[in-house]
């Protein structure tokens, strides 16, 4: 099925997603969630990607939902929002967290609602210092979705979140980085210089010690000190079983760049 709303590329080890619909501020519609759905899909199963890299064509990342996409029924009845998270957004996040594979966000505008959300659940977040992230859903009478209330007060705290969503002021891409929500911030024109570098060097590292450690830190908000602490003990066993544990000794023992094949 060809995209229609994204664009994507692979190269050296990386696939760049670019959503791409700059007219809508890159606003999610059905066709978007297909097309992204696939893409990643196809990222997870090809052997030769072991990054992704997500931004957004134009002046913004994300707006989050087209709301001009979600028709009105024949008899007038309210639009299902709950068949809405269950079937498109909420399957996004899960598959963006759950991907085994490192996810790099380089965030070049505005991410709203949704948008915000579907970056803070990328791994490693990369923000123009123009950009901007806004927790729209409480202008329109709605919560914060897609993982939203879920992550924010885990990242900066209950008080913080509750500002952050219930007044949906715009949270410069500075305080989102001193909050620690994101990476880092960059000047707006090394952004896409910065996240391939980022991204590009994620291609180079140890794939299974990458999902692993995706998977620990990941897990750990549902695990206890002790259950963690299991749980080390039990990948670093595994880990030091594999093949790019030997290759990645034998480099630092020879002075050279590593060679990893993920086995």
């Amino acid at each position: 099925m060809p995209h229609e709303t994204i664009l994507c590329e692979v190269s050296n080890g990386v696939q760049r997603i670019v959503l791409n619909r700059p007219d809508t501020l890159n606003a999610f519609n059905v066709r978007m969630h297909e097309d992204l759905a696939d893409a990643i899909a196809r990222g997870a199963d090809d052997p030769d990607v072991r990054v992704l890299l997500l931004t957004g064509a134009g002046r913004a990342f994300c707006a989050g939902q087209d709301l001009g996409d979600r028709k009105p029924a024949a008899d007038g009845s309210p639009p299902d929002l709950g068949h809405s998270l269950e079937t498109y957004y909420n399957p996004l996040i899960r598959r963006l967290t759950g991907l085994p594979k490192p996810i790099v966000c380089a965030v070049n505008g505005v991410a709203a609602g949704a948008g915000a959300n579907i970056a803070f659940a990328c791994d490693i977040v990369v923000a123009a210092r123009s950009a901007r992230f806004i927790q729209s859903f409480a202008k329109i009478g709605l919560i914060s979705d897609s993982g939203g209330t879920w992550i924010l007060p885990r990242l900066v705290g209950q008080a913080r979140a509750l500002g952050l969503a219930l007044t949906a002021e715009p949270l410069s891409a500075e305080q989102a980085a001193d909050w620690g929500l994101i990476w880092k911030t960059v000047d707006d024109d090394r952004l896409a210089e910065v996240a391939g570098e980022i991204a590009a060097g994620l291609a180079a590292s140890a794939p299974l010690g990458l999902a692993a450690m995706k998977q620990v830190i990941r897990g750990a908000w549902s695990r206890t000190l002790g259950e963690q602490l299991d749980h080390e003990r039990d990948t670093m066993r595994a880990l030091g079983c594999t093949g790019d544990y030997r290759e990645g000794v034998a480099a630092f023992r020879e002075k050279r760049p590593a060679q990893f094949h993920g086995r």
